[in-house]
């Protein structure tokens, strides 16, 4: 076959080639048990509570906002940065795109509010323990680092 024409059949692999690019692009919407972000801020809080697992729910109806009440205040503010030791304050609709500073024992770590964040603790996010990073054996381990050259 002369070069440059191309067959029925490698037209059709381009095209489809072409359509999953075109699918890949396209950013899905975010959707929380079959809800959009914008009916999510718009439900009152108890509409939303129902949506919740057990957990979160019940961490809501037992008083959230009487047991952080500096924290919510800082959220109706809209301040910039909020600052929080709290790690189980439950992740609402109304703090997207927010920035929190959350305290993991030793600094703060400041994450900013996703969607898909929405329904999960605070402390979930701002891990507690250390990576541990192993490195090579030390002197004395084995055998052969008997003879290795100290310097």
């Amino acid at each position: 076959m002369a070069r440059g024409k191309t067959t029925p059949k490698a037209a059709r692999r381009k095209s489809r080639k072409l359509k999953g690019r075109i699918a890949a692009k396209k950013k899905k919407e975010f959707v929380y048990r079959g809800k959009t972000l914008e009916e999510l801020q718009a439900m009152s809080i108890e509409e939303f509570t129902e949506l919740l697992p057990s957990r979160a729910r019940r961490t809501i109806t037992r008083g959230l906002q009487s047991k952080n009440p500096k924290f919510f205040r800082h959220l109706e503010r809209g301040d910039e940065v909020i600052k929080t030791h709290s790690r189980e304050i439950v992740i609402l609709p109304e703090m997207v795109n927010r920035k929190l500073a959350i305290h993991d024992g030793k600094q703060f770590l400041e994450v900013t509010v996703t969607p898909e964040m929405i329904g999960h603790m605070t402390g979930e996010f701002a891990l507690t323990r250390k990576q541990t990073k192993h490195t090579g054996v030390g002197v004395g381990a084995t055998r052969s680092s008997k003879y290795m050259p100290l310097k």
